[in-house]
């Protein structure tokens, strides 16, 4: 059997063949280690393994393995849909937040990040591929949300996220992608800064380095 340690190595020779198939270095994509439901004896071991960066969808599960693994420098990332009670240990406990998808949400994570910290990385979340299922605003509103959100203290609003529709077709994959590229290209176009689009997981995130992602989130390839 493959260790974790393996598996990581495998993912990011990909990236990096994927990154330069796409004219960028290895080093523009960020590999955020999707750890949620590994205990945190296996984030551990892909920390050893060189992963820096880990994602969490689950407040209470998050906290837990932090307190475990406080003696090493992890970059914090939640990744999943954020409900108004668990705003301030988010606020509290990470350095990147990739699911605000409305105006409420953001204002509470402003709220409750403590000044003495540096700005909270925020993402918005957009459901590109229109799922009722899915969390994140639509296309149309991203404008709106990102100018409000970007003005919000304590909060840097660096990108946008998502999670478009499974799909073993490439072409399909390309066209949800680069609707979430564009639409950053667009807000970058009216006067905003942002650098990172955190789109592709495991069984896409070749097709999302092409089409511009800096950070891909991936779980079952590692875990």
């Amino acid at each position: 059997m493959t260790t974790i340690a393996q598996r990581s190595q495998v993912i990011l020779t990909q990236i990096a063949d994927a990154a330069r198939g796409a004219e960028k270095l290895p080093s523009a994509v960020t590999l955020v280690a999707v750890s949620k439901m590994h205990p945190s004896t296996m984030v551990r071991e892909a920390y050893v393994a060189g992963l820096r960066d880990f994602g969490e969808n689950y407040v209470q599960e998050a906290l837990e393995k932090q307190i475990a693994l406080a003696d090493l420098p992890i970059v914090w990332h939640f990744i999943g849909p954020i409900q108004s009670n668990k705003t301030k240990p988010i606020a509290e406990n990470f350095a990147w937040v990739h699911g605000v998808d409305r105006l409420k949400i953001a204002q509470r994570l402003a709220d409750a990040r403590l000044e003495n910290f540096p700005p909270l990385n925020v993402c918005l979340q957009v459901n590109i591929s229109g799922e009722s299922s899915k969390s994140g605003c639509a296309p149309e509103e991203v404008a709106s949300l990102a100018k409000t959100v970007g003005g919000l203290p304590r909060l840097e609003l660096r990108g946008l996220m998502a999670i478009p529709e499974p799909t073993t077709d490439v072409t399909l994959q390309h066209q949800q992608f680069r609707m979430l590229h564009d639409l950053m290209g667009a807000l970058n176009a009216d006067e905003l800064t942002l650098d990172t689009l955190s789109m592709g997981m495991s069984h896409d995130f070749s097709t999302a380095i092409m089409e511009g992602a800096t950070m891909v989130r991936i779980g079952t390839a590692i875990f």
